[in-house]
This record gives structure tokens, sequence and C-alpha cells, in this order.
């Protein structure tokens, strides 16, 4: 009897490591693409204050694990976040200046980057992965949708 407990707890903690692994990359590139592309579709088709509230939902169709949406005023000049799927605490704050990890300033790439509708720009940047709490590298896939810019990115 203790042999087959030390087996499952054994067996259970096996099984911890590899969820945890899989939190990290679990998401390819064009994976992570097409997500932001359906919520794009979302909001041109659900309205842009419905869909703000959908992505903002943690338990919504736009958040998988550690990819989710987040949704940016493009034209407020303060990149003033409007949605997040795993931070709501961001809501309603300017996110032009936020740096990374290493201190890099990747939203006025993004902004700079995005000038007009149907612009998209992928950004790497150091960032807290929120399912595993960890800093790790990530890459973002943005575009523009209107005065909006939809965001969300996959850890490598």
């Amino acid at each position: 009897m203790q042999k087959l407990k030390t087996l499952i707890i054994g067996l259970a903690g096996l099984f911890c490591l590899m969820s945890g692994a899989a939190a990290e990359g679990s998401h390819s590139p064009d994976e992570v693409k097409a997500f932001v592309q359906k919520a794009a579709e979302y909001m041109k088709s659900e309205g842009k204050d419905k869909a703000l509230a959908v992505f903002s939902d943690p338990k919504g169709p736009f958040v998988d694990g550690d990819l989710y949406i987040v949704a940016q005023d493009a034209a407020d000049g303060k990149f003033t976040m409007l949605a997040h799927g795993a931070n709501r605490g961001l809501i309603g704050k300017p996110q032009i200046d936020t740096r990374d990890a290493e201190g890099k300033e990747f939203n006025k790439d993004v902004i700079a980057a995005l000038t007009k509708d149907g612009d998209d720009f992928w950004a790497s940047y150091l960032w807290v992965n929120f399912a595993t709490k960890k800093i790790a590298r990530k890459k973002s896939y943005f575009l523009r949708v209107g005065d909006v810019v939809l965001g969300a990115g996959m850890y490598e």
C-alpha cells in the first residue's frame, strides 16, 4: 500500500512539472496571430464595447491559459489599456512608457509600427508569464483595428 501511495505521489508530481513546462511556449506564432485575428473579427461583428468586456473576462473565449487578448487605445497618445484578459488592474492605465524587464519601452515600437487600420507588428520583450509568475521572453502579435490595437503573445 505504501508503494502505491509513493507511486501516486510521484506521478502527481511529474504531471505538475509537465503542466508547468507546457504553460511556457505552448502556443505557436500561427496560433497567436489567428487568436488576435479572431478577436478582431469579434470586435467588428459585436462592437467595441461588448468586445472589450469579453476580452477582459478571464473565463471567456479570449483567454486560453497564458494566451489572452489585450486591447489598447491607438488614438489617445497614451496607449491606454482598454481590455486585458489576465490583469484587469491595467485597464484605464496608460501603457506608452511601460518597460519590460530589460528596460525596453516596447510599446513605443508597437504604436510607431501601427499607423493605420489593418497594420500588424510582432514585438519581442521580457515579461511576466501570468501562468507561471516568472519572467520569460514573450513574442507578441499586434493588429490595429480602427482606433484599437489588439494583441496577444506567446512565451518562448
